[in-house]
């Protein structure tokens, strides 16, 4: 089929163009431009804004949390520890009632280290496994590799047995517990670290850190990682963090929402507006108006310049969440799809453009996760589009006046009127 979106202001995924024409053939984008061809399914966006579909560039996902965020406009997730490589993800890479995923699998950690203080040891949800299983499946299915490391040696070795068990990036934790509210976890040292990346990169892969602090922030900018996964919340910035991080090229998903998550805001005020709260079950709704609320002496305010600071640097900033794949309370605060339009808001609030914040959750991930079939809207490129009510790239909050979404090209709609 093809579906002529016509009228409409066109975010590109860098720059707006008024009154464009995008037309979509099958799975395509197959123009940008020009007229509407004949016999084609007209959408007239008038008054709206088509967007790229949307990143979250840190989740950990489901199933259910798939659908959920693409209820919301988000196309692509990128899980940072959980079961969708590339070897587990087949029935989600043709099935358009889906966000798309990629996947780090598990990261590189010692025993006992982070993320293991976070599920409490009783946690045995009915119906969703053990409680080392994050991804939120259920039923049998193939234990995942973790690959514990506390030598060079060891992480060296996990290297290409997570390459073979499909990770699409590796990743590393770098956190002894203190902002977790559980100070003393073990924690990789600088030799395994550096090694690990090294073995990685060896392999053409792309690194990420898990770093909440700036000395561990410190540590992977020295071991040469390409990416952060989260921005440290331990302190206020300095001008010589903000250097380093920018010299080294190293992008960032600040997951300005799950910071403010660990401070104990809740997410309450997504849940208070209609656009969002009609749209979550009782479960997501209870999670999203709770907390992590484990590192309440933390200052937002210090969060938000420091993105201000790594923005003014040059630094890449990707959209991204830290959602959990299951509406668990005790990891509240954030929710699938309907945070990645709060975390927008937060880096507008920062200080970003709404365009630069759009850009962090389209184009800026797609680039720097090698994506580049996505995040634009060109032609040639996957159809995945979000249409929305408004201006978002004036104002922000428009996002959330969610239209329709296609995702390769099989349109959903999200409103009825």
């Amino acid at each position: 089929m093809i579906t002529a979106i016509i009228n409409g202001r066109v975010f590109d995924g860098e720059h707006v163009r008024e009154d464009t024409t995008v037309v979509l053939d099958g799975t395509r984008i197959a123009a940008v431009g020009g007229e509407p061809p004949a016999g084609a399914d007209v959408v007239d966006a008038r008054g709206k804004t088509l967007l790229p579909g949307l990143f979250d560039a840190h989740v950990h996902t489901s199933d259910e949390a798939l659908a959920l965020a693409l209820r919301f406009g988000i196309t692509t997730e990128l899980e940072m520890q959980g079961m969708n490589t590339k070897t587990g993800r087949a029935h989600i890479t043709e099935n358009d009632s889906l966000a798309d995923v990629r996947s780090a699998g598990f990261g590189i950690t010692p025993p006992g280290g982070h993320p293991s203080e976070l599920m409490p040891e009783d946690f045995t949800p009915e119906g969703h496994g053990e409680p080392d299983d994050r991804s939120g499946r259920s039923g049998p299915h193939e234990m995942p590799l973790m690959p514990f490391s506390t030598t060079p040696e060891e992480a060296v070795a996990f290297i290409p047995r997570l390459v073979a068990a499909g990770s699409d990036y590796i990743k590393f934790m770098v956190d002894d517990g203190t902002v977790e509210g559980h100070p003393g976890l073990p924690m990789l040292d600088q030799a395994t670290l550096t090694a690990g990346v090294a073995e990685a990169h060896r392999h053409g892969m792309l690194t990420i850190a898990h770093t909440l602090t700036i000395d561990a922030t410190r540590m992977a900018i020295e071991a040469g990682i390409d990416g952060f996964a989260h921005l440290f919340m331990d302190r206020p910035h300095t001008d010589e963090i903000i250097d380093l991080i920018a010299a080294s090229g190293a992008f960032v998903v600040p997951c300005v929402v799950l910071n403010a998550s660990m401070m104990g805001i809740t997410g309450s005020s997504l849940t208070e507006d209609p656009r969002v709260g009609s749209r979550l079950n009782e479960a997501w709704t209870n999670t999203l108006n709770s907390s992590y609320n484990r590192y309440p002496q933390g200052e937002l305010d210090d969060v938000l310049a420091s993105v201000k600071a790594l923005h003014d640097a040059g630094v890449d900033l990707l959209a991204g969440t830290d959602a959990a794949p299951l509406p668990l309370p005790f990891l509240g605060g954030v929710v699938h799809g309907a945070s990645v339009h709060q975390e927008l808001q937060y880096l507008v609030r920062a200080g970003l453009t709404p365009i630069q914040a759009l850009r962090a959750a389209t184009l800026t991930p797609a680039r720097r996760f090698g994506l580049e079939d996505r995040g634009r809207i060109a032609e040639g490129l996957r159809a995945d589009l979000l249409l929305v009510d408004g201006d978002p790239t004036t104002t922000i909050g428009d996002t959330l006046n969610l239209r329709d979404v296609w995702r390769r090209g099989t349109r959903t709609v999200l409103s009825a009127s």
